[in-house]
C-alpha cells in the first residue's frame, strides 16, 4: 500500500487484506472491515508505541474509553474521547504508519 486512499479502496473492494501489509496496517484494515476481534488480536501483540496507539483506537471503536485512555498513555498520545471522529483517527494512524504526508 502506497497511501491511505489505496488502503481504503482495498477495504471497500477486497475480501482479504492485501499481502505484505505491516501488521499494524493489517490491524487497521481489519478494523475498518468490521473484523474487530481479528484486528485486536494482531494489535495486542505489538509492544511499541504505534502498537499501543492502534490498540487505543480499537478500544475506542469498542466503546471502552477507559481502556483506550490507558493505551493512549502507553503510546504517548493525547487521549481521544467518544466524540472524536473514529474515521479521522483511523486516517491519521494509517497516514503515520504508511509515512504519507497528511492531506
Amino acid at each position: 500500500m502506497k497511501n491511505v486512499d489505496e488502503l481504503l479502496l482495498s477495504v471497500e473492494s477486497d475480501v482479504d487484506p492485501p499481502a505484505g501489509l505491516n501488521p499494524l496496517v493489517l490491524s487497521l484494515w481489519l478494523a475498518k472491515k468490521g473484523r474487530w476481534d481479528a484486528s485486536h488480536e494482531v494489535a495486542q501483540d505489538i509492544h511499541e508505541s504505534n502498537g499501543s496507539w492502534v490498540h487505543a483506537y480499537l478500544h475506542r471503536v469498542e466503546g471502552d474509553i477507559g481502556n483506550a485512555r490507558y493505551w493512549y498513555s502507553r503510546a504517548g498520545k493525547p487521549a481521544k474521547g467518544a466524540d472524536d471522529s473514529l474515521d479521522q483517527e483511523w486516517r491519521e494512524i494509517v497516514t503515520t504508519l504508511l509515512g504519507d504526508q497528511v492531506s
